[in-house]
């Protein structure tokens, strides 16, 4: 790969998640504040990516694997996102911006994929290669943070009540615009030749059911549903409570969440050569519990480094289980049902997972006040603790780690 092309692979990883990070980490704290949206109503607007995820495969694999170079399927994705953008940073009006942010979820949620594919296709070896372009995506999450807190302060408590965060989806449409026009410069990559009839079941990776004939597979299945019930509650509630507790420049000290994902990936091939996999993921889902705990007894004074820690914790709450459980998955379905198998895991975690754990976030949230009519946030924390626990008490006792899968790494 020469370095021109290395530069703009790199650079497209880093919009990709720069447009991501810039808007979507201070949701919950714009919908509660300018848009005076209830729980119900965040949560239906969060569930927004579950269906995203949802129809991105049939997007990629209808439409973009078949008929039209991936980085202009991109390109012109970008840029209808860029325009919508524009419209949620307009809207005042929670029915209108549900539709916005609706709509751009469905076109943003496949050029994950197809960022992914564009870079693939320049690699002659992309287990070495990949990692060195994919880095640049965790670095632009991390920066748009960083630059909403300690550059524009958009989330400072004087400009969220100025309505001043909803610049954010500004400053995400117009990478959205750049990310677009950049994308029709990129490498060309044609679409897959093929003359097989697509069937639905292999979309959405059905085939791979047959995997839940294996106990243990199974149950890895049905824990992987219900520990993105916690995690939902994560991306919904964590930075409108950071913004409550008085936690100065919020967006930017939730980038320790990403920095501590990036890390902790390095972590992941000596846990699973010492301890196997169930100890990896066990770990995993316990964390879960931890940072929730943390946060439900932690404040924005003097326990405010218990806030820190639990945010701190995302890089083994999120690496240990979702990554872990992506290579177990892979190791368990063989070469016939590699693809459809992960699509089953996405299916299962970012979209059903995912769907149930915001309805019960927003039900919570909803219907758990203080006593001043406050959100009570040491319920909306303890609650998703107790589901963590409760799964990995639940793999603990029931998943047998007959397979160390140390040599899957």
């Amino acid at each position: 790969m020469n370095t021109t092309i290395r530069i703009k692979l790199s650079v497209m990883m880093f919009l990709e998640f720069f447009i991501w990070g810039a808007w979507f980490v201070t949701l919950g704290t714009f919908l509660g504040n300018n848009l005076k949206a209830s729980g119900s109503e965040t949560a239906a607007v969060f569930s927004t990516q579950s269906w995203g995820a949802i129809i991105a495969p049939f997007i990629i694999g209808l439409i973009a694997d078949r008929y039209f170079n991936a980085e202009k399927i991109l390109g012109f994705l970008h840029l209808a996102g860029a325009f919508l953008m524009y419209q949620m940073y307009q809207s005042t009006d929670i029915g209108l911006f549900y539709i916005y942010v609706l709509s751009y979820m469905v076109l943003y949620m496949p050029t994950l994929a197809l960022v992914n594919s564009v870079a693939f296709n320049q690699m002659k070896d992309p287990e070495k290669e990949f990692a060195n372009i994919r880095v640049w995506g965790t670095i632009g999450w991390i920066l748009a943070g960083l630059v909403i807190s300690f550059l524009f302060h958009w989330d400072s408590a004087e400009a969220v009540s100025n309505g001043l965060l909803k610049n954010t989806f500004l400053l995400a449409g117009i990478a959205a615009l750049i990310l677009g026009l950049l994308s029709f410069t990129l490498p060309k990559t044609p679409p897959k030749v093929s003359t097989e009839k697509v069937k639905i079941a292999d979309i959405i990776g059905l085939d791979a059911l047959k995997l839940l004939k294996d106990k243990n597979f199974l149950i890895f299945f049905i824990s992987s549903i219900l520990i993105c019930i916690p995690l939902a509650f994560y991306y919904q509630n964590a930075h409108p409570f950071l913004t409550n507790a008085g936690v100065e420049n919020p967006t930017g000290k939730m980038a320790i969440g990403q920095i501590s994902e990036a890390v902790f990936l390095l972590f992941i091939p000596v846990f699973f050569a010492r301890f196997g996999f169930k100890k990896t993921i066990l770990v995993g889902m316990l964390a879960w519990a931890i940072r929730y705990v943390l946060f439900a007894y932690g404040n924005g004074g003097d326990l405010s480094f218990m806030l820190i820690t639990g945010i701190a914790l995302h890089g083994i709450c999120y690496d240990f289980f979702f990554v872990s459980g992506q290579i177990y998955t892979n190791s368990k379905a063989g070469e016939k049902y590699k693809s459809a198998a992960q699509g089953l895991i996405t299916l299962a975690t970012y979209g059903i997972g995912m769907l149930i754990g915001f309805a019960v976030a927003g039900w919570i949230t909803d219907n758990y006040k203080t006593v001043e009519g406050a959100i009570n946030w040491l319920i909306v924390w303890i609650i998703p603790a107790g589901i963590a626990f409760a799964v990995f008490l639940i793999f603990a006792l029931l998943f047998q780690d007959k397979n160390k899968l140390a040599n899957e790494i």
